[in-house]
């Protein structure tokens, strides 16, 4: 399979055509940004470990059913995934306040959140991708009624079984940004990556950060914490 033109090239990832019809070709960086792209550096190694969790978690998704686009891997830092028409959504789900959620509503950090709180946010750079709610999405047009309906079913499911895989794995997940896409059979797909980058995950013991707060925050190398976020996480699903 040969690469053709470069479609998309984003903060953490760029996609190519390839000569198979429906299929694309993902690259991940090692670039890490923060502020909605303010902050830029490039960090040996995190591109692999990325898609290594990511690969990981996709694949645990799929086998409990939730549908994703990613089809194969091809080294540590390249996979081949579906082709789909991405929702310009980011799909925010909280189950612990953090971030932008404790500057919004004023509740202290680390509060549970029972239930959860499941988030839009309109994927917008020009707009510091705005938040958004269900009716602003209906006149975006940016979803329909039905697919708006499933993704929320999706992101609680996969809450449900993210919850639980990473408290085997001795982390809380605090909460997590998804994207979703549409395949041309009209199949809703998970689609871009799930990984430190865009979950917030505490040690359950220490609440240490083990994700990308570190890097946001100045507070060391993220490289250790992403390799222990797959450590453990290998030790829990190849048991």
């Amino acid at each position: 399979m040969t690469d053709k033109n470069l479609i998309y090239s984003g903060k953490a990832k760029d996609l190519y055509q390839t000569d198979q019809a429906g299929i694309l070709k993902m690259v991940y960086k090692n670039q890490a940004t923060a502020g909605n792209g303010a902050k830029k550096e490039e960090i040996p190694g995190k591109g692999a470990l990325n898609q290594a969790i990511n690969q990981l978690i996709f694949t645990y998704l799929a086998d409990q059913g939730i549908p994703t686009h990613l089809v194969k891997v091809l080294n540590s830092h390249e996979e081949l995934v579906k082709e789909a028409q991405m929702f310009p959504l980011e799909v925010v789900f909280r189950n612990y306040a953090a971030g932008s959620f404790v500057k919004r509503l004023g509740v202290d950090k680390g509060t549970e959140i029972p239930g959860g709180v499941l988030e839009f946010f309109y994927k917008a750079d020009a707009l510091n991708d705005p938040f958004i709610n269900d009716e602003d999405i209906r006149f975006l047009q940016a979803a329909t009624e039905d697919e708006l309906q499933e993704i929320k079913r999706l992101t609680r499911q996969i809450n449900a079984l993210l919850v639980a895989l990473f408290k085997q794995a001795g982390l809380i997940l605090v909460d997590f940004k998804l994207e979703f896409g549409r395949t041309p059979d009209g199949e809703i797909v998970l689609a871009d990556e799930f990984s430190p980058d865009n979950a917030r995950l505490w040690d359950i013991e220490t609440k240490e950060s083990f994700d990308k707060d570190i890097f946001r925050n100045d507070e060391g190398d993220i490289i250790p914490f992403y390799e222990a976020v797959l450590s453990r996480l290998e030790a829990v699903t190849q048991a």
